[in-house]
């Protein structure tokens, strides 16, 4: 009933810039949080945003001052601007809400089918 679209991945140089979004739509009564994945082959998938209903944030330390979130709540949407890439950035990017919605009071997580994002060297 909820469907997370993330866009705005590709390739970039290192050093460069890149904007993620995520649209939610769907039987939404609302969105407890919203936040960014990655997860590099190899890797396990970690936390690298997160944004709540009431707008604070939190970074995973590896893109403090390089990335930040921010919500649109009226559109139900999420971005990640991405600057100063390295390629260790390097990963699938997958867009996460915790949605209430009229069965799931207390919140569910939905994900995305992720956005890839490649950072040349």
């Amino acid at each position: 009933q909820v469907q997370l679209v993330e866009s705005g991945g590709g390739l970039v140089q290192a050093g460069g810039s890149l904007r993620l979004s995520c649209a939610a739509s769907g039987s939404i009564f609302s969105i407890n949080a919203l936040g960014w994945y990655r997860q590099a082959p190899g890797k396990q998938r970690e936390l690298v945003a997160a944004i709540t209903s009431g707008g604070s944030a939190v970074y995973a330390d590896s893109v403090k001052g390089r990335f930040t979130i921010s919500r649109d709540s009226a559109k139900n949407t999420v971005y990640l601007q991405m600057n100063s890439l390295e390629p260790e950035d390097t990963a699938v990017y997958y867009c996460n809400a915790d949605v209430v919605t009229s069965t799931d009071l207390f919140g569910t997580d939905y994900w995305g089918k992720g956005t890839l994002v490649t950072v040349s060297s």
